[in-house]
């Protein structure tokens, strides 16, 4: 009976770990960002403006650029390269892959399947260039793809959540501090703190952008509101960061380890079988 059930054990880790394999080669010839997304939709006006070759270009560093030219052009680069979808309102999170594809992370699919956690049916990816590629987001994304890259950059920053609305602040010589508001595209020659205390230094900013005036006085209100910081995207959303690190690490390895279990287990039940069957005509003789 214990035979028998390993030999189970190991045809089910064979199938899953084959069907598991095919998800991922499949994987390879999908692409995460939804087709639909050109003409959607969304938030903001001029949305999207960027592909994701010409993002991943224009995050890198010019040369004789510096720290603050840097900070300011990457913070409109993100904001160009990511779809302001209407994020909770979406009634289907297939249909801009929120829920991430079992062929792109078979992990995480499942998690956004049966674990009832929201962060997982609408997800947010950590990684900087995985949230690049999908092209979708909302201010938490389009905060943490650019901490990660002024990371890379060697600019201390910390990501900065207001009352329904994330941005980041950067550090530069001298001690001062500018804030960042890569999902509206934004750049704020001041300080959170001071933000805070007058709200209204920003009204010109998002003006001079195009948005409208009920989107500014959404903005001068939060902004008034007290803030938490955050010391990079690992402190931000620190289970996720590593979950994901780790299912993407693991997305090709664990297949292969239940392909070897199950052939393993299946290969040790036959050949267990003829020894099993000369040991009962040696005992009826």
């Amino acid at each position: 009976m214990k035979n028998r059930i390993l030999s189970i054990f190991g045809v089910v880790a064979l199938l899953v770990g084959i069907g598991l394999t095919g998800v991922n080669v499949y994987g390879l010839f999908r692409d995460v960002r939804p087709a639909n997304l050109e003409g959607t939709d969304t938030r903001f006006h001029e949305d999207l403006t960027m592909d994701f070759d010409q993002s991943m270009t224009e995050i890198i560093r010019k040369s004789g650029e510096s720290e603050e030219q840097y900070a300011e052009r990457v913070t409109n680069v993100i904001s160009k390269s990511l779809a302001h979808i209407h994020w909770k309102e979406e009634t289907d999170n297939t249909r801009f892959n929120q829920l991430i594809p079992i062929w792109e992370n078979y992990f995480l699919y499942f998690m956004g399947i049966f674990s009832g956690i929201p962060e997982y049916q609408r997800y947010h990816y950590a990684d900087y260039e995985r949230s690049l590629r999908r092209g979708i987001g909302i201010c938490g994304d389009a905060s943490m793809i650019m901490s990660q890259l002024l990371d890379q950059n060697n600019i201390p920053n910390q990501i900065l959540t207001f009352p329904g609305h994330v941005v980041v602040a950067a550090s530069f010589d001298g001690g001062r501090e500018l804030t960042y508001d890569p999902d509206f595209g934004v750049f704020l020659p001041y300080s959170p703190d001071s933000i805070q205390q007058s709200p209204v230094l920003v009204r010109e900013h998002y003006a001079g952008q195009g948005y409208t005036e009920k989107e500014i006085n959404t903005l001068n209100w939060l902004y008034g509101k007290d803030y938490q910081r955050w010391n990079g995207v690992s402190h931000f959303i620190t289970k996720k960061y590593y979950f994901e690190k780790v299912s993407y690490w693991l997305k090709w390895p664990f297949p292969f380890v239940l392909i070897a279990c199950g052939l393993f287990f299946v290969l040790k039940r036959k050949s267990m079988t003829p020894a099993k069957n000369a040991k009962l005509r040696e005992s009826l003789t």
